[in-house]
């Protein structure tokens, strides 16, 4: 199954296109889509769905997975977020593809063991987990956490624990 994996913002959109199953995966391409402060808001959304869709038409993913909607104490920051990943919902869908959504906490417990894993734990063991030659900036390793989370919960096993929802 090929996978595009994405942790949306507006600034950073870290993204991963992973390929394999619950048993095996490897990283085919991972980065973050990076829109500069200057440009307004809606510019930047239309940015991250361009982005996403140019890798969607790039790599021919099967799914989306996505970071589910997270907790902040802004309400700025909120919106910004669910602006973002609108954008990414709406680049999945246009393209007809199914997306996956999953809480930060699943993900950091699929991948790390610990649902309440720091950014750097999270680097280090997408780093190993799929034997990358470097440790990938923040937002990237999320996105392939992210991936790597989708596939395992490919696994019956592991699948109540992470409490996949089909969006």
């Amino acid at each position: 199954m090929k996978v595009l994996a994405v942790d949306p913002a507006i600034r950073n959109t870290g993204y991963a296109i992973i390929e394999g199953d619950q048993h095996k995966q490897f990283a085919i391409d991972y980065g973050v889509i990076r829109i500069p402060q200057k440009l307004p808001q809606s510019k930047a959304l239309a940015a991250v769905r361009t982005g996403l869709k140019n890798l969607i038409q790039q790599y021919e993913p099967e799914v989306v997975a996505v970071e589910g909607i997270i907790y902040v104490q802004s309400m700025r920051t909120a919106i910004s977020m669910g602006a973002a990943r609108a954008a990414t919902l709406i680049a999945a869908a246009d393209a007809g593809l199914e997306i996956y959504e999953y809480a930060p906490k699943k993900i950091k417990q699929a991948v790390v063991g610990n649902g309440n894993a720091g950014k750097d734990q999270v680097a280090f063991m997408v780093r190993a987990l799929l034997g990358l030659n470097e440790t990938p900036a923040h937002d990237a390793a999320d996105a392939l956490a992210i991936a790597l989370a989708h596939l395992a919960a490919q696994d019956p096993l592991k699948a109540s624990i992470l409490q996949m929802k089909n969006i």
